[in-house]
């Protein structure tokens, strides 16, 4: 487990905490002994390379892909298709795998860099028809796009094979094993594929989903899972999986926790260095919550899209915006002086969620640790690695397994292509 950062004190492996490679946010949170000891157990999110300015001419066109593949995707995901696009690519050589699964594809744009970029034979699946519709409407836009470049640069010759992406409408159950997800692709030349399964930031139980797949089915026989939602994981099911982490006491992750994991640790770490008015959003969330609660005691965590521009905003202002995200009345009877009491409270608001998000990466830590020990426990080999810039993408650690040892040839995955 060469490349495998540093785990929790006690589980298999663990080797005392590393003092050097900081990132300029970590150091941040990391000072004083309880900051100390979160920042040292949680895995490692620095990727072990030095990104290259993607961005640096232009700040939402990655320099790293073409203007066909850029078209319709946002600098994030330009980073993670690109990044995660060429680690499978990588994994599928070594494994000699001949077709990748993308579960819960989405609009496919990580597929279609995949296959009409890379080449590979791609499989995507996913349970919105609408997604769907529209990823093969972009699939077709690329194509042309594509043609039509070849056609004004005759000389830029296209060499390797140019498969378009395979979309299948289909939900994945994530205590079942999909038969669609496991067979070959229509006109596919192999009459029995060897899988590579993937997943970019897969919605909870679907993340678990790709690695129970992995294990039963003798047709998979690599994965790189990059998962998200923790919140969303099911309990028992989606967490624990290892037989370590439920022996372990005081396992218990509850929603509050698993939903702080989900938060970006680097871009908050800046943006209270800034101290900006922006950190009132916080402040006017939680008055938010008192209102609704008492309208509607039994709504509970109720999402509320993003309301632009919080900090323009008067505090009744936004609470009246936020219950009508959650389908209440906004005229509802305001308490004003509750309201004004509320907000005079924000630095105390923001000093919680502060030292809540410092626990953020370690809870992250604790479950990711339990996926790969899930692995590990059945003989396989597994490695997390962080793959995307954190700042970029702050859920950016890879879970690549595979079914026959690999040994230093993991940290080819990591390294970032000239």
């Amino acid at each position: 487990m060469g490349h495998t950062p540093l785990l929790m004190a006690g589980s298999p492996g663990w080797t005392e905490p590393a003092t050097a490679g900081h990132t300029a946010a970590g150091d941040a949170w990391g000072r004083g002994s309880g900051q100390s000891t979160a920042y040292a157990l949680a895995f490692t999110r620095t990727p072990g390379f030095q990104t290259p300015s993607e961005f640096l001419e232009n700040p939402s066109q990655s320099s790293r892909l073409t203007a066909p593949f850029r078209k319709h995707v946002r600098p994030k995901k330009q980073h993670e298709i690109r990044r995660l696009g060429e680690l499978v690519k990588k994994l599928s050589d070594l494994t000699g795998c001949t077709q990748v699964v993308d579960v819960g594809s989405g609009q496919g744009h990580l597929s279609r860099f995949m296959s009409l970029g890379l080449g590979l034979m791609v499989k995507s699946i996913e349970g919105d028809q609408r997604l769907v519709e529209r990823a093969q409407r972009l699939d077709q836009e690329l194509l042309q796009a594509l043609q039509k470049e070849e056609k004004r640069n005759p000389q830029v010759v296209h060499t390797g094979p140019r498969h378009r992406p395979h979309h299948v409408v289909r939900w994945v159950d994530p205590m079942a094993l999909c038969e669609e997800l496991l067979l070959p692709v229509e006109n596919s030349p192999q009459s029995e594929a060897r899988l590579l399964l993937t997943g970019l930031h897969a919605c909870g139980d679907l993340s678990v989903a790709l690695l129970r797949h992995f294990s039963c089915c003798p047709e998979v026989a690599a994965l790189a899972s990059v998962g998200c939602c923790y919140m969303k994981l099911s309990d028992p099911g989606g967490y624990p999986l290892s037989q370590w982490v439920a022996g372990l006491p005081g396992r218990e992750l509850p929603y509050r926790l698993r939903e702080g994991a989900c938060h970006a640790l680097e871009e908050y770490a800046e943006r209270l260095q800034k101290a900006g008015p922006g950190l009132r959003t916080h402040c006017y969330r939680a008055a938010l919550e008192t209102v609704i609660r008492r309208a509607r005691p039994e709504l509970r965590r109720p999402g509320v899209q993003g309301i632009p521009r919080v900090h323009e905003l008067k505090i009744e202002e936004y609470v009246q915006r936020g219950l009508q995200r959650v389908g209440l009345d906004p005229n509802l009877p305001l308490n004003l002086a509750a309201l004004r009491a509320h907000q005079a409270q924000e630095n105390r608001v923001v000093a919680f969620f502060s030292l809540a998000l410092l626990l953020a990466p370690l809870v992250e830590t604790l479950i990711l640790l339990d996926r790969l020990l899930y692995l590990q426990e059945q003989g396989f080999h597994a490695e997390l690695l962080p793959i995307f810039s954190p700042e970029l993408s702050p859920r950016n650690l890879v879970l690549v397994a595979t079914k026959r040892p690999l040994g230093e040839t993991f940290s080819v995955l990591e390294t970032e292509d000239s």
